[in-house]
């Protein structure tokens, strides 16, 4: 029985694959690989990304299925096998866990834009790191590859902490974002010379609200701080952002259920958040926690909308600009409060000027998934600028030549 299960999974694995390639072989694959036919050396880094950024954006489309089964191919494309699998696992075993499994029947909105996959994931990976159960944790650190063994014990014996854990969500808090964020930044200095300070929405525990503490390597652009054990160098793709200084003169965020950096249980949170089979994630992760151990970020607790309209309304002094900035934090708010951040900011806009200017950076999905962008408008002017297509993570920038 236990081989026939085995045979079973490899022959849904392969024919999964199969409806993949399928749909990967038409036209507009063709067209994607002729837009990204630039020369390149088949050696450099960044040759992979068109291709990883390709899979990414289409294999949402195949084959229907569970949320599950879905983003378990965009683990896939995006590094991770491991959590693929588990991902997959969970999809044929979530029955086991009754409780969890009506709360995700039942679940109210979108839930790719919830991230429901990736909160199950960080849930797994957190019992794993307890040590509950053993097979788990085992499974977790490399020493057998039953997947569906270990993760059926699991949602067996912890259906309520699963459930419980899905009530929050994700707080992956990604310190390689701040690459994107800090491109945007530079290009924001090269136009209006002078110092920026940061409002953060959705800051978690505040991480990126260090980024001047970290160390860049953005194409050719080096910026930063180079003795940081924080070091961001995304693999890039177009030209390189603007050379300007990196200079941050205050930095304050919000977040609905802010992380405590100090507190062991919040550590652990982020850390479970982590993929498992990409310990450069781990370690950029942990050494971002401890710059946060001596420089604690500013993380306000509450409602991000009201949060930004209370701090706009104070104007900062002349001579400095002033950034607003989120990273997947939009698909987490209601329509409402996104029509209040955006008119909030329109109305600061309206009031900034040359010598008080306003900029917003947004690294977020497209409304329909297929992308994310990195986006920054600039007040007085209110011009947007996509600057770059990015990885989720931030493990790759494909800059935009400015029109």
């Amino acid at each position: 029985m236990e081989k026939d299960a085995k045979v079973a999974v490899t022959e849904y694995r392969e024919q999964r694959q199969e409806r993949i390639r399928t749909a990967l072989h038409g036209p507009e694959r063709r067209e994607v690989n002729d837009v990204a036919a630039r020369p390149r050396r088949a050696e450099e880094p960044w040759a992979r990304a068109p291709v990883e950024y390709e899979w990414m954006t289409k294999r949402a489309d195949v084959g229907g299925g569970s949320e599950f089964l879905r983003q378990a191919d965009r683990c896939r494309a995006m590094g991770s096998p491991f959590v693929a699998s588990v991902l997959e696992a969970v999809d044929r075993q979530l029955s086991r866990a009754p409780i969890t499994a009506a709360m995700i029947s039942g679940w109210e909105g979108d839930p790719a834009a919830a991230a429901i996959a990736m909160r199950f994931n960080g849930a797994l990976n957190a019992l794993a790191r307890r040590g509950a159960p053993a097979s788990l944790a085992s499974l977790y650190n490399g020493e057998h590859d039953d997947f569906d063994g270990a993760i059926a014990e699991a949602l067996a014996g912890q259906d309520s902490f699963i459930a419980n854990w899905l009530t929050h969500p994700p707080q992956t808090n990604e310190v390689a974002r701040a690459g994107a964020i800090v491109a945007a930044l530079l290009t924001a200095r090269a136009r209006w010379d002078m110092p920026f300070e940061l409002l953060d929405l959705g800051s978690s525990a505040g991480l990126n609200l260090n980024l001047a503490r970290y160390a860049y390597r953005l194409g050719s652009v080096s910026v930063g701080d180079p003795e940081s054990p924080v070091r961001v160098a995304p693999l890039w793709r177009g030209p390189s952002p603007p050379v300007a200084p990196l200079e941050i003169v205050s930095a304050r965020g919000v977040d609905l259920q802010p992380l405590d950096v100090s507190n062991p249980d919040h550590r652990e949170r982020l850390l479970s958040f982590a993929w498992a089979d990409q310990q450069g994630r781990y370690k950029r992760l942990e050494a971002a926690l401890q710059v946060a151990s001596a420089h604690p970020p500013q993380v306000d607790q509450g409602d991000a909308a009201t949060w930004l309209a209370e701090r706009l309304e104070q104007p900062q002094p002349e001579g400095r600009g002033r950034a607003v900035i989120h990273t997947m934090f939009l698909q987490y708010l209601s329509d409402e409060d996104r029509r209040r951040i955006d008119e909030t900011l329109d109305e600061a806009g309206a009031k900034a000027c040359d010598q008080r200017p306003l900029a917003r950076i947004s690294f977020e999905w497209t409304p329909d998934r297929g992308r994310v962008e990195l986006r920054l408008t600039q007040w007085p002017t209110g011009s947007t600028r996509v600057l770059a297509i990015c990885h989720p993570y931030g493990d790759w920038l494909e800059w935009q030549p400015s029109r």
